[in-house]
């Protein structure tokens, strides 16, 4: 298990919603992980934690499914913009992902989004989502792919020396200088294997993330397609995201 006291990624003072969801050509990205979301989450559940939430961008998704929910990020902005949304509805901690505040055992459930490709010790961070899910409650965790098939061309045709076929993750700094990982799927499996849990679903998602495919079907016709891929195209494991169901077994 690494140590670390490094920040993960600080969006302090940085309007996440407006900047990056909002002012963008996005929509189609964040219908892809709300159907997924759907899918994947159990329909009741006592104690819930939104990992890395930010300003709550999915809480839609989990608000009627849990009776306590707890939005976690490193950002105090983002979590001030995520109360002033919804109020009472959640309960907001700040803090450190390699030292999550909870107790072990606490959550019935729990879901991580966006938020590997900051991890640099992705190991220690499903270690702690380990530790703090009661047995038998389930986490819902996306991961940023290194094995897509535009790295794979970009690879093949010698436009990329960043070998998307190898286990051992990528760090483009030239995306972020404080990091920007992805993993290779049977990377972050054996992590998973490793820690304990143990897999139930994995759907792929964002499978069609292209500006000209935007520009062709737009987004409605996009999710439409999505909603098949997202099953269908889940043993190739080659979209942008990977998610994964996974469950801590009963003692």
């Amino acid at each position: 298990m690494a140590k670390t006291n490094k920040v993960v990624s600080d969006y302090n003072g940085y309007d996440y919603k407006k900047i990056f969801w909002e002012d963008a050509d996005r929509e189609y990205e964040d219908q892809a992980d709300r159907m997924a979301i759907r899918k994947l989450l159990p329909k009741r559940m006592e104690k819930f934690a939104d990992i890395g939430g930010g300003y709550g961008r999915l809480a839609n998704e989990y608000l009627k499914r849990a009776h306590k929910i707890y939005l976690f990020d490193y950002s105090k902005s983002e979590l001030a913009q995520a109360k002033e949304i919804y109020g009472d509805k959640i309960d907001t901690k700040a803090g450190d992902i390699y030292k999550l505040p909870f107790r072990d055992n606490e959550l019935d459930g729990l879901m991580m989004v966006r938020v590997t490709h900051h991890l640099e010790h992705l190991d220690t961070a499903i270690e702690e989502l380990y530790r703090v899910l009661k047995p038998g409650g389930v986490a819902v965790i996306e991961v940023a792919n290194k094995r897509t098939l535009p790295k794979m061309a970009r690879y093949i045709t010698h436009r990329s020396k960043e070998n998307p076929f190898s286990k051992k993750p990528s760090n483009y700094t030239e995306i972020c200088e404080t990091g920007f990982y992805n993993y290779h799927p049977k990377y972050v499996e054996e992590i998973f294997r490793r820690t304990g849990f143990k897999q139930e679903k994995v759907l792929s998602v964002s499978n069609f993330r292209s500006k000209t495919l935007k520009k062709v079907f737009k987004t409605r016709g996009l999710v439409k397609m999505e909603n098949t891929a997202q099953q269908a195209l889940a043993p190739i494991r080659f979209a942008p995201s990977i998610y994964y169901k996974l469950r801590k077994p009963e003692k």
